[in-house]
């Protein structure tokens, strides 16, 4: 008798363990959804036309900025348009005339509202001089600044 009483409880004590585990489990898991509740872009560009496989693309967290090599920037222009990227103020900037076409994409949510926004430009210098920093991927001049 002593020995099913003693295997009762450590039954009972590993199915309390498993459960503690689990939940431990679940509330680590709900973690990584809750970092993008902030201001977030999933940011990608095209080079070439649409059938291009060429693309880059990097998810750019706001707060604290991060996710390419001028987030903080990116951060700051998105924030004066309220993530209107098509607000964007155009740089004052001479480019080529020389047709090397790029997609800029975004999609993401800026102050609890869904963004998506897509545009073509002749060339990256272009396109940088419409979106400044937020498409700013590559290293300079690889998307023909």
């Amino acid at each position: 008798m002593k020995n099913c009483t003693a295997t009762k409880a450590v039954r009972g004590t590993l199915l309390a363990a498993a459960a503690l585990l689990v939940a431990g489990t679940t509330s680590t898991q709900a973690a990584p959804e809750d970092s993008r509740t902030g201001d977030w872009l999933f940011l990608s560009v095209t080079k070439g036309d649409a059938r291009s496989s060429d693309t880059r693309g990097t998810l750019l967290l706001c707060d604290p900025p991060q996710g390419h090599g001028k987030a903080a920037e990116a951060c700051a222009e998105l924030e004066a348009v309220d993530g209107d990227i098509a607000a964007l103020p155009p740089k004052d900037t001479y480019c080529p005339m020389i047709y090397t076409p790029v997609t800029a994409h975004a999609r993401g949510q800026w102050n609890g509202r869904p963004v998506d926004y897509a545009a073509t430009f002749s060339n990256g210098c272009v396109m940088a001089g419409r979106t400044g920093s937020v498409f700013a991927l590559d290293s300079p001049g690889s998307l023909g600044r």
